[in-house]
């Protein structure tokens, strides 16, 4: 019985880890698995053509995809470290604390 090659997996992983870069970055704790999940399924495709059916190439897309989506959140995250750990957020909180009195 031949194993399928199915990307779906690696695109709903990458694409909810695409979403979930807005909250700081922490996509990559999804796109970053269905990277390494494409990588190993093109492996043993490769390696043993004949026990797997299914194009290739869609998963080799489906890997490009969450490598570009992984650095994304890679970028994004290591952003928010550097924003985090240089005080920028206290200055954002007060600002925002500013703001809200002032609308009272």
């Amino acid at each position: 019985m031949k194993k399928k090659l199915n990307p779906t997996l690696v695109y709903v992983l990458s694409i909810i880890g695409l979403l979930c870069c807005c909250v700081a970055g922490l996509g990559v704790l999804l796109s970053a698995p269905a990277y390494f999940i494409a990588s190993s399924k093109i492996k043993a495709a490769q390696l043993n053509p004949e026990e797997y059916e299914g194009d290739i190439k869609a998963m080799n897309t489906a890997k490009i995809v969450a490598l570009v989506i992984t650095i994304i959140n890679a970028v994004y995250l290591i952003y928010n470290i550097y924003y985090i750990s240089t005080g920028g957020f206290e200055e954002s909180m007060q600002r925002y604390q500013e703001m809200m009195e002032q609308m009272q």
